[in-house]
């Protein structure tokens, strides 16, 4: 295989593990909504620390290189409310279920399909740096590559818990659970392609749109989390316990991003 198979293999690879995640509901009774609340909770708090301690900051250092001291990290910052405000909106455009107006189960039952939905499109949107980014690092180094595909289907993997379990809850249906985790993965592969075709013809552009895309997904992923996930969980678990497996969540990724340091 040569290094372009390989590049694309291990991005292909990455976003398959959001899949992993969705096996999950599997093995799970659709009655405990306790385990919803802490699979919400775990996946905000991963949501949460990559987006501010790895996307995010990711983002704002290659655009401080390309540019003046100062205004990369205005262009980034701009970029990670953009990608707030197009989320926003988005969640604006669809129909909303009002508990003061519809208590019903066939209410809450659509409120969390429509959660899971807005997390798997939010999780695919961000997917694709992601493949962006392996593809890239695969390309200049193999191992490097393994290791960033690594790192990223280790945070992939609650993420597609996170999706498939209130679309579980709401359809009772674990193949359209299953489907929509790992459907929202392949996104990532399709960032590869984009890498492969900027570094086949606008090689020089390269740092601008990784750290702009980044900054954006950082945006979407701080949303989704805050807007979304984390509510969903409050309505399914007691306040401590939410809590408690946010940071565990934190916790989580925080310990795979210091694997991957001492492997690079």
């Amino acid at each position: 295989m040569n290094e372009v198979g390989f590049a694309f293999l291990l991005t292909l690879l990455a976003g398959l593990a959001t899949g992993v995640g969705g096996l999950v509901v599997m093995f799970s009774k659709l009655e405990n909504k306790r385990i919803l609340s802490i699979c919400l909770s775990f996946a905000a708090g991963v949501m949460l620390y990559i987006s501010f301690v790895e996307i995010l900051f990711k983002g704002l250092e290659v655009l401080e290189e390309e540019f003046v001291p100062g205004a990369g990290y205005a262009i980034g910052t701009v970029a990670f409310f953009a990608g707030i405000t197009v989320i926003a909106l988005i969640d604006r455009l669809m129909p909303h279920n009002r508990p003061a107006e519809d208590k019903s189960a066939s209410s809450e039952k659509k409120e969390l399909k429509r959660t899971g939905i807005m997390s798997a499109a939010a999780i695919a949107i961000h997917n694709f740096p992601e493949g962006f980014l392996t593809f890239m690092a695969a390309m200049y180094d193999p191992a490097l590559g393994v290791a960033v595909a690594i790192a990223i289907a280790l945070h992939n993997i609650p993420e597609g818990l996170a999706m498939a379990q209130p679309i579980y809850y709401a359809t009772g249906s674990k193949k359209k659970a299953l489907a929509v985790a790992t459907s929202s993965g392949l996104t990532e592969p399709l960032g590869g392609l984009f890498a492969w075709f900027l570094l086949s013809r606008l090689f020089d552009d390269i740092g601008i749109i990784f750290g702009i895309s980044f900054a954006f997904a950082g945006g979407i992923m701080v949303f989704v989390a805050l807007h979304q996930l984390l509510p969903a969980a409050k309505k399914y678990g007691s306040h401590n316990m939410v809590m408690r497996w946010l940071f565990i969540g934190m916790a989580f990724i925080a310990v795979s991003l210091i694997a991957l340091e001492m492997v690079l």
